[in-house]
């Protein structure tokens, strides 16, 4: 079996001969920007093998990836009481969708979703000022990522809010049903800059790397949350971590993974390894395209699969 540094070698040449990639996502002029050329991936294994290829150290916006780390937040400081206001459900419909928020009165189908999230971004407010919440998700990701260069890019944050008006119409609505503590404009301010937070593809890797091991950072030490909180979280990505296409990845691909519009992927191989993966251009679902195409590649070639026999 060819090493795990030339399966990735092989893959980023594949992906770079793909002659369809996708759209960025331009409407947030900000990440509209972004070269749909650029492709990088990164896997860090639980045994210390790092591993990376293609433009891996560039930072990119991870955008909803974040809300995989805003849960593990939220859920330590309220634990099983936040599912009293958000699901844990498949959406099946668009990340964005207002449609489902009225239906259901108020309570998001999943935390990934974006009225999801912002109830999350309303539990981290909770007891703080935006700008203090937002520092705490900030010193999180450094901590999980062991890396303070991490940051928020304000402009994508200024970009999003200038253009986030379903944001605001469903953290209104949100608000409307009782389910919104604060006002609107102070839980978005937070939702709209720990979406904006921007990493290079290795170090997403290894921010994932607590969920691929039971909640520990083997390097360090640390415990970042309980093996049963990792494992629930893990399985909120497969079966929602793509919005409308987690059906389809979970089929193809086969880990759990969670998406962002900036063309990132953070998928995890519990108990083997963390991966992400970054292409700007998006599928219909907004979800990386070739990003989708190399993870399916790489689980393949790798048997890494949660599905396959080993």
């Amino acid at each position: 079996m060819p090493s795990l540094q030339d399966t990735l070698n092989e893959i980023v040449a594949e992906m770079a001969a793909q002659t369809e990639r996708g759209e960025v996502a331009s409407y947030i002029p900000e990440l509209g920007k972004v070269d749909p050329a650029k492709f990088a991936i990164s896997v860090v294994r639980n045994d210390g093998e790092v591993a990376a290829a293609g433009d891996a150290d560039e930072p990119f916006s991870i955008q909803s990836i974040s809300k995989v780390f805003t849960l593990a937040l939220a859920l330590g400081r309220v634990g099983d009481q936040l599912w009293n206001r958000v699901g844990r459900e498949p959406s099946g419909t668009a990340f964005n969708s207002i449609v489902q928020l009225e239906l259901e009165h108020g309570i998001p189908r999943n935390p990934f979703i974006n009225a999801g999230a912002i109830v999350v971004s309303d539990v981290l407010l909770s007891g703080h000022q935006p700008r203090e919440a937002i520092g705490e998700v900030l010193s999180f990701m450094r901590t999980v990522t062991d890396d303070d260069s991490v940051i928020i890019d304000r402009d994508v944050a200024n970009s999003e809010r200038a253009t986030g008006f379903r944001n605001f119409a469903l953290a209104n609505y949100l608000k409307g049903f009782g389910n919104l503590n604060h006002a609107p404009e102070m839980t978005l301010g937070v939702y709209f800059h720990h979406c904006a937070v921007a990493m290079s593809c290795l170090q997403l890797a290894n921010a994932g790397r607590f969920l691929a091991n039971a909640g520990r950072i083997e390097s360090s030490g640390h415990s970042i949350v309980s093996s049963e909180r990792a494992r629930r979280i893990n399985a909120l990505m497969l079966t929602c971590g793509h919005y409308d296409g987690s059906g389809e990845f979970a089929f193809r691909v086969g880990i759990p993974g969670k998406s962002g519009v900036g063309g990132g992927i953070l998928a995890i191989v519990p108990g083997v390894a963390s991966i992400a993966v970054w292409s700007p251009g998006l599928n219909a679902r907004g979800n990386s395209m070739l990003g989708s195409i190399a993870l399916e590649r790489l689980t393949k070639r790798m048997n890494w699969s949660i599905f396959a026999s080993r």
